[in-house]
C-alpha cells in the first residue's frame, strides 16, 4: 500500500529539496512505500484532504486543529524550539512606525495561510482594523508580500515571522517591523492520519532520535530544524483550543 504525505505550503523554498531527502529517509526507516506530494497553494491542499487522500502531514496549526477534530489524525512530532509567530512589516520608507498609526482602508499583503493571517489580523486590533475595513492585497508568497510593499502596491503586509527572517538581507533592510508575536505555544507538526496510524509509535521513537545520528542531523540541517521532538495529545489539543479562541 502507498500513503501520501505533504507539507503545509507555507514552508520555506529553500527547504524543498530537504523535505524530499527527508520522506526518502522516511521511507527506508519505516518499510513503507510513501509518496511526498508538494501542493502549491493551501486551495490544493483543502481539496486533498477533503478528499481523504493524505495520509502524513507537516501541517500548520490552522490545519492541524481541522485534520485532528474532523480528519481523526494524531500528532507524531514537531520541530524542536520552534513556533510560529507572526510579523507586522511596512517598507523602511513608510511614515508609520507603530500599527497605531494605520488607518481605515489600509492596503494589508497577506498570504492564504490562515494561521499567520489570523494572528496578524489580531494585530492589527490596535488599529481598529479588521477584514471589514481594510483593502486586502493576496500574495502567492511571503517574497511577494515583501515586494508589494517595497512596489508601494501594499501599505503593510503580514509575515509568518520564519519567512520573513530567511528573506534576503537586501530586502529585510528595505522592511520595517512594527511588531513580531510572541505566543510561543502554536507551532507546525507532523501528524498521520488513520490509515497510518500503525507506525505512529515507531515515527515518534525514530524522529526524536534523528538529531543523535550524523546523516540524521543533515537531514535535519536541509529541513531547517535542529532536532525534532514528541508532541502528544494534550499539548495538541491545547493549542487547538487556543487556535479556537484566537478565531472568536
Amino acid at each position: 500500500m502507498s500513503y501520501t504525505f505533504t507539507v503545509s505550503p507555507d514552508f520555506s523554498p529553500d527547504h524543498i529539496s530537504g523535505w524530499y531527502i527527508f520522506n526518502t529517509w522516511l521511507q527506508r526507516q519505516t518499510c513503507e512505500a510513501i509518496h511526498l506530494e508538494m501542493f502549491n497553494d493551501f486551495d490544493e491542499l483543502h481539496a486533498a484532504i477533503h478528499n481523504d487522500q493524505i495520509d502524513l502531514i507537516y501541517a500548520n496549526p490552522y490545519d492541524a486543529a481541522m485534520l485532528v477534530r474532523e480528519k481523526g489524525f494524531l500528532p507524531v512530532a514537531k520541530a524542536a524550539g520552534e513556533s510560529d509567530e507572526a510579523i507586522i512589516a511596512v517598507a523602511e520608507s513608510s511614515a508609520v512606525n507603530a500599527v497605531e498609526e494605520l488607518k481605515q482602508g489600509v492596503r494589508v499583503a497577506y498570504t492564504d495561510d490562515p494561521d499567520v493571517r489570523l494572528m496578524g489580523m489580531i494585530m492589527l486590533e490596535p488599529a481598529d482594523l479588521n477584514s471589514e475595513n481594510i483593502t486586502p492585497v493576496l500574495a502567492g508568497s511571503y517574497p511577494v508580500v515583501a515586494k508589494h510593499l517595497l512596489k508601494n502596491e501594499a501599505d503593510v503586509g503580514i509575515f509568518l515571522a520564519e519567512a520573513f527572517d530567511d528573506l534576503s538581507n537586501l530586502i529585510k533592510n528595505q522592511l520595517k517591523v512594527l511588531v513580531r508575536s510572541q505566543i510561543s505555544v502554536i507551532h507546525h507538526a507532523l501528524l498521520v492520519g488513520p490509515k497510518f496510524q500503525h507506525q505512529r509509535d515507531a515515527m515518534t521513537e525514530l524522529l526524536t532520535a534523528m538529531h543523535h545520528d550524523e546523516k540524521g542531523v543533515a537531514i535535519l540541517k536541509s529541513l531547517g530544524f535542529s532536532a525534532w521532538e514528541k508532541v502528544d495529545d494534550e499539548e495538541t489539543e491545547f493549542m487547538i483550543d487556543l487556535m479556537d479562541t484566537l478565531a472568536t
